[in-house]
């Protein structure tokens, strides 16, 4: 063991793929706990008057918004020490609902994927924390981005396989399998995240020391930087809404835009996505000026949402195949959404030497992201019954398109006056070595 650590502390490649193996791997194992009941279809049944699919993600997103709210706190304030029990307590907690989401009969089972939701919202929070603070940050992260962006097209693949070979199992126990098969490597993963070192002195310097927070850094955070936040957070809730909503009914949606699809797509136009977002994020590591790469991150966004609502525009008009409309419009989401979860905010705090950690800030934009999620799937269901899956998704992209390129454009102004008067500091940090 204390080779390893020492191997870690003294070889940057050797750290750095060990960071990405482990927080991609941590990530990925979670969409086994979280992700897997979307694959069913539950045809026939309902519950209130609803679909009882629809009931089970509202569900269970509700459940992973109230982790989210809860996020705010915890993930904030959590010591180092701390964090691989309640990682795997957590998961644990996560497995044991779905035990009794098969166990319970329909339809009284549904409150089960609620307690399913309620801890895994803070998984991400718990990994971040071993990788954020870091001058390799946002390649570290990438880890994380890429298992963000393939881990459900993949896990609905596995899913359709292991229901293929073990047909007896309905889709009321497929869940909790799918978690068993899953929590071996799971614990494995979170051994490696325990043993990857702290950040040294040169990180702390560069990228600012991330410690618990208290309630008054929370509240001078708020101060000084509340309406660019606000503005970021309701980019982040919108996009957040988008991508939730496409990735639970995309079996639903491509089933309208293209009956005769073949199930491995799912798999392929992540895997494409990925591939895209891991070479942007990849970019972004290699700009060491801070203030450089928060702008290249904003960028970054911007692209991504108009790549979205481009793409679902040419679809409109028939100019683009479903495929490539589905491929297209999550490449967007994803561009736009990843930088702001993984990126933007660990720049901000590292360029404005803020007091605080990108947990805070991230969990209050995801809180009020997954509230958005709640809301769109209700408001489908309550006021857009006659509308289709594919339909909803085209209007929430034109509307995502041109709202959110508009708060981004007002946040980049805030931003901008606040660079002008600390982008001196900055700039003498951004000029030191990173060999120290």
């Amino acid at each position: 063991m204390n080779r390893l650590k020492h191997l870690l502390s003294h070889s940057k490649v050797c750290f750095v793929i060990w960071c990405m193996i482990a927080a991609f791997g941590t990530y990925f194992c979670m969409y086994a706990f979280r992700k897997p009941f979307t694959s069913g279809t539950y045809s026939g049944m309902s519950l209130w008057g609803l679909d009882y699919k629809a009931v089970l993600i509202i569900a269970q997103v509700f459940g992973y918004m109230v982790s989210k709210f809860m996020g705010i706190k915890v993930i904030s304030e959590l010591k180092a020490s701390g964090r691989k029990k309640l990682i795997i307590c957590l998961i644990l907690f996560a497995e044991v609902s779905l035990l009794l989401f098969g166990l319970v009969p329909y339809p009284y089972n549904f409150f089960f994927l609620f307690l399913n939701g309620l801890p895994l919202g803070m998984v991400w929070g718990i990994i971040f924390s071993y990788l954020e603070g870091r001058r390799f940050t946002e390649m570290l992260a990438m880890g994380m981005s890429i298992s963000l962006i393939v881990s459900s097209g993949i896990i609905k693949t596995i899913y359709f396989m292991v229901q293929e070979w073990f047909p007896f199992i309905n889709e009321f126990w497929m869940p909790c399998i799918m978690g068993l098969l899953f929590l071996p490597a799971f614990l494995l993963f979170v051994w490696m995240l325990s043993v990857i070192p702290e950040p040294d002195d040169t990180d702390k310097l560069l990228r600012v020391e991330r410690l618990p927070m208290t309630a008054e850094d929370k509240r001078q955070a708020l101060k000084e930087y509340g309406p660019a936040i606000l503005g970021i957070g309701l980019i982040y809730t919108m996009l957040t809404t988008m991508r939730d909503f496409r990735d639970n009914f995309s079996v639903e949606i491509w089933n309208e835009i293209a009956p005769h699809w073949d199930k491995t797509v799912f798999s392929l136009t992540e895997a494409i996505t990925g591939v895209i977002v891991l070479m942007a994020i990849g970019c972004l590591s290699l700009i060491r000026n801070n203030i450089k790469g928060f702008w290249g991150t904003q960028y970054l966004v911007a692209l991504g949402l108009l790549i979205s609502g481009g793409s679902t525009l040419l679809f409109h008009l028939q100019l683009l195949s479903p495929f490539f409309w589905m491929l297209l419009v999550g490449m967007g989401l994803f561009l736009a959404y990843t930088p702001i979860q993984v990126v933007l905010f660990e720049r901000m705090i590292a360029l404005f030497k803020i007091k605080a950690n990108a947990g805070f800030f991230v969990y209050m934009c995801d809180s009020a992201g997954y509230l958005g999620s709640v809301g769109l799937l209700l408001y489908k269901e309550f006021f857009m019954k006659d509308l289709s899956w594919a339909k909803v998704l085209m209007q929430f992209s034109y509307l995502l398109t041109v709202i959110c390129l508009l708060l981004l454009i007002l946040s980049a102004l805030f931003f901008n006056r606040k660079i002008g008067v600390k982008g001196p500091i900055t700039g003498i940090l951004d000029r030191m070595p990173l060999n120290k």
